[in-house]
């Protein structure tokens, strides 16, 4: 038989202590969160490049490209999602199928492939200690596309990432191969070179320039290489509660275009438009 006494503790002092737990567990993950990031340099996310040093933020990008024939695609989130910082010195993010929307009327609209990346930063330091950073990341794809918009097999891409800062300037630069699980013939084995100098030219303004270069070993495309430079610029970070100088709670967002510059080029004039909502 439930007493008075047992009923209260049911009804009140139980969903106070799940909710201070809830509260304590989400106290610790951002300072936890912040002090990872206080070790390392304060740039913000590229547009195309890998983000060298870790971050948490929820992000989804709009890609436009044209090909050869002029036929236009539309990429909507851009393989973007949510990343987390649940470790010191650790990342993971959670990559959501893009969608393709194609102007060709003989090419199928669809989903393309959900994509999964742990990272871990090695070394840093932040701008009073050496600004700069190393990390390594492996991307996880999984062939979830629908038609022709994703990949036929699974795939690992192990990336080499650095940065280093000189004032105002920094420069990041990604190193990667993607490797299939399995028909490799058909796929090969690119490898992905990105590199972006960025100028921190005021307190929420970020232009930047991008080489966007890729190298086909294996495929189709056996022996060529893909090049672009992507001028482009970001704002933010702008705090949604600037009052708490403890909320992390802030937004950016950014345009560029990836101008082909190598002879051979899958699409050119691809337009970049991100949105990040950070936390």
């Amino acid at each position: 038989m439930l007493t008075k006494q047992t009923v209260f503790l049911l009804c009140v002092v139980a969903p106070t202590m799940a909710l201070h737990a809830q509260d304590n567990f989400l106290e610790k993950w951002e300072a936890r969160t912040t002090a990872t990031q206080a070790r390392q340099p304060a740039w913000t996310p590229p547009l195309a490049t890998t983000y060298v040093g870790l971050i948490q933020v929820a992000r989804a990008d709009f890609v436009r490209q044209f090909n050869s024939t002029h036929a236009t695609t539309w990429n909507y989130d851009g393989s973007k999602g949510i990343c987390l910082i649940p470790w010191a010195n650790t990342e993971f993010d959670i990559n959501l199928p893009p969608y393709f929307e194609h102007s060709s009327p003989t090419v199928v609209n669809g989903a393309g492939d959900m994509s999964f990346l742990p990272k871990y930063r090695w070394l840093s330091g932040n701008a009073e200690h050496g600004n700069y950073v190393v990390s390594t990341g492996m991307l996880i794809t999984i062939p979830t596309g629908s038609y022709k918009n994703g990949s036929t097999n699974a795939s690992l891409a192990p990336t080499l990432g650095l940065g280093k800062g000189f004032g105002r300037l920094d420069v990041q630069t990604t190193l990667g191969a993607t490797l299939p699980t399995g028909n490799t013939v058909k796929l090969g084995r690119p490898i992905a070179w990105n590199t972006t100098a960025q100028y921190h030219l005021s307190k929420y303004l970020w232009p930047e320039l991008e080489s966007n270069a890729t190298y086909f070993h294996g495929g189709p495309n056996d022996g060529k290489n893909q090049v672009f430079v992507t001028p482009g610029i970001i704002f933010g970070k702008f705090s949604l509660r600037p009052k708490d100088p403890k909320s992390r709670l802030g937004v950016g967002f950014g345009a560029g275009e990836q101008i082909a510059t190598s002879k051979f080029h899958s699409f050119n004039h691809g337009l970049i438009v991100t949105s990040r909502v950070l936390f």
